[in-house]
């Protein structure tokens, strides 16, 4: 059955990197898309950025030009490399799967705290 894993996350400085994985079992990359959302106390879930099938990408406004998505197929794994991380961007982040039947599926969440 499908099952996301975020691993990844953790306590960085502002300025810093991190790269997030979500390893994904029963889930053919090529069907849908994958994304990471992030979600702050008190406020909504935030899509940060998703990558196609074909490895069309969206992000975020905020992320543009610090954070990269991208997928292994091989290995069934989608990463989020976030570099230049600022105190707004802490959160916890969580992986995405939509298929193109229309389901949707979630994992578990991988927190990351940014430092100011």
């Amino acid at each position: 059955q499908v099952q996301l894993v975020e691993s990844g996350g953790g306590l960085v400085q502002a300025g810093g990197s991190l790269r997030l994985s979500c390893a994904a079992s029963a889930i053919d990359f090529s069907t849908g898309t994958m994304g990471w959302y992030r979600q702050a106390p008190g406020k909504q879930r935030e899509l940060v950025a998703d990558i196609t099938g074909v490895g069309n990408t969206t992000y975020a406004d905020s992320v543009k030009g610090r954070f990269t998505i991208s997928g292994d197929n091989a290995k069934n794994t989608v990463y989020l490399q976030m570099s230049s991380l600022k105190p707004e961007d802490t959160g916890v982040y969580y992986c995405n799967a939509l298929i193109y039947s229309g389901k949707t599926y979630w994992g578990k969440g991988t927190p990351v705290t940014v430092s100011s």
